[in-house]
């Protein structure tokens, strides 16, 4: 079973996903506020973590920052705010999926279990890929520039080792939520805010980047 933390100042929608989740087999620890759930995070680590972005007091888009600096724990987004604005900004403070409310607890069940399959070992089938000073560790779970370490997510790492194994071919938005996502269907901004993330990590200039670029209505492409 997996260990879930749901921070949710709605009793009602927070023991509702509670109830629901352990239905579906998972352990689940309920919080009303976001200072809660940091505590409870660092006192007993879950394997992910739902927040909504409308907490009292520190809110979610803080929340979603503190609990990033602290591991990769996955970070999935339960909100009803869906403007694209809040959506990006979720994004951009290390969340790694977000769903708009009222959520379908099987497509949420369907979100964790990829998530959870996301944070396993990326299989290749050569040690090292090198691109320039940019050297990746697939086995390892390591990324390297300029032979110092680069502290990436689960997601951003499946991501850069998905291009980094179709060395200068476009993949698509699609192509990138399917493969890294799992998502048949998904919303393609979390393709676009990843990889945002990952230029600013490992590019010398993520408004110019020479490494992960941008193929005009196609997609993205790794290029050595």
């Amino acid at each position: 079973m997996s260990g879930v933390l749901v921070i949710e100042d709605d009793d009602r929608i927070r023991l509702s996903l509670m109830l629901a989740l352990e239905d579906e087999g998972y352990t689940v620890r309920g919080v009303s506020t976001a200072e809660d759930g940091l505590l409870a995070q660092r006192a007993e680590p879950a394997d992910t973590v739902l927040v909504d972005l409308m907490l009292p007091g520190v809110d979610g888009f803080e929340c979603i920052r503190q609990l990033r600096r602290d591991d990769d724990v996955p970070i999935v987004v339960v909100s009803a705010r869906d403007d694209t604005h809040d959506i990006v900004a979720a994004l951009e403070a290390g969340a790694d999926d977000y769903l708009v409310k009222p959520v379908a607890v099987k497509e949420l069940s369907a979100r964790l279990r990829a998530l959870r399959r996301r944070g396993r070992a990326v299989l290749s089938a050569v040690s090292t890929l090198v691109f320039g000073d940019l050297e990746i560790l697939p086995e390892a779970g390591e990324v390297r520039v300029a032979g110092e370490p680069v502290a990436l997510t689960r997601t951003e790492f499946r991501l850069l080792c998905e291009l980094a194994e179709h060395p200068g071919l476009v993949l698509s938005r699609q192509q990138l939520l399917q493969r890294v996502w799992e998502y048949d269907v998904g919303d393609e901004r979390l393709v676009d805010v990843h990889v945002g993330r990952l230029r600013q990590k490992i590019e010398d200039d993520s408004r110019a980047p020479r490494r992960l670029v941008t193929v005009r209505g196609m997609g993205y492409k790794l290029q050595r």
